[in-house]
């Protein structure tokens, strides 16, 4: 910066000794450096960005080619404010306000920056943040890093120490950490939860303390499910992210398989079991085609013959309808095909003791 300077005043004392009037070149000619810029960005990238199929490169030009032109103007008059020479009170006064027009310039451009690219990643639904539900607290933590930031510079700008600053800012947060030892235990959880997507918003989980649902809502500090009984479940994600889940929409597909087991008395035709059972799950609408459903004889029973019909349905939170209706056609099916559900059988043998 000071070789700039140098070479600035160098070049302003080639017009003259006047020290105003070479001032007002200096700021000039950054005026028209910043034109020249300006348009160079605007006109001549602007027209390849518009040839693109998107409006993603034309909104960022927009929100660049304006801080760009203002941060030559602001240095043009801030090395015109070197080389008037004014007294050092006015001096350090104009360039703080310089310097401070300059941060909350860029600051404002990187905040619109920030959401567009919550707009762009929005459009991308196979994105995994946008899919875990967490963009928007991820947008408001770039939101407050920018802010914390500005500030600094804003410091700097004034010369204030901002050693001392973050020393307090340190000691406060060592105090804040162990009296929100709980919460910052459920953050960390949250951001493990984001990074490594062991479920995502949409999803029918169950977890390892018997809650079970679909998960309404990923947050910070905890996580929501909707159960079956349409009441919402507020986890923490420190239980969470210590806890075993089971992601019933996870895997390749978010199809799942539902089993209705059903016994039958000894003596029937197996095949015609099979038969009826196949018939009852091809008859139901909910139940996919493919995978196609299938029939298993499990194991020879005490009282009767154990089958097992198994199936996929599109969605795991539709198990227990599904369930219910496939239960109720088995039965129906069964007595129009005169097949035996056998009861529980005991065989007992009275033995007369002697008198």
């Amino acid at each position: 910066m000071k070789e700039l300077v140098q070479q600035v005043q160098s070049l302003a004392e080639l017009i003259g000794p006047n020290a105003y009037l070479q001032a007002l070149v200096i700021a000039a000619g950054f005026i028209a450096f910043g034109k020249v810029a300006d348009w160079l960005l605007s006109r001549m990238i602007g027209r390849f960005a518009k040839r693109s199929q998107t409006d993603i490169d034309d909104r960022l030009i927009d929100l660049v080619h304006r801080p760009i032109f203002l941060s030559f103007v602001l240095l043009g008059l801030g090395l015109a404010t070197l080389r008037i020479k004014l007294p050092e009170a006015a001096e350090f006064l104009t360039l703080g306000v310089l310097k401070t027009i300059a941060v909350l310039v860029w600051y404002n451009m990187l905040r619109h920056l920030s959401a567009l690219v919550v707009q762009v990643t929005k459009r991308r639904r196979t994105s995994k943040i946008v899919q875990t539900g967490m963009l928007a607290l991820m947008q408001n933590v770039a939101k407050v890093v920018l802010f914390a930031v500005a500030i600094y510079f804003i410091f700097l700008a004034w010369n204030i120490n901002v050693t001392a600053w973050v020393a307090s800012a340190g000691i406060v947060g060592l105090a804040l950490s162990f009296a929100a030892k709980d919460t910052l235990s459920n953050l960390f959880a949250g951001v493990s939860i984001v990074m490594d997507a062991p479920y995502k918003t949409g999803d029918f989980i169950i977890l390892d303390t018997g809650e079970r649902g679909v998960v309404t809502h990923i947050g910070l500090r905890s996580t929501r499910l909707m159960t079956r009984d349409d009441v919402e479940i507020t986890i923490p994600n420190g239980v969470i992210g210590n806890g075993k889940i089971i992601n019933e929409a996870g895997g390749p597909s978010e199809k799942h398989r539902i089993r209705v087991s059903v016994g039958v008395a000894y003596g029937s035709d197996i095949d015609h079991v099979i038969a009826t059972l196949e018939q009852v799950a091809a008859d139901n609408v909910e139940v996919c085609k493919d995978p196609a459903p299938r029939v298993r004889f499990r194991t020879f029973g005490e009282s009767g013959l154990d089958f097992q019909l198994l199936c996929w349905i599109e969605r795991p939170i539709d198990r227990g309808r599904v369930n219910h209706e496939l239960n109720c056609a088995v039965y129906r099916a069964f007595a129009d095909n005169d097949i035996v559900i056998p009861f529980p059988q005991r065989d007992l043998h009275v033995r007369t003791m002697p008198t």
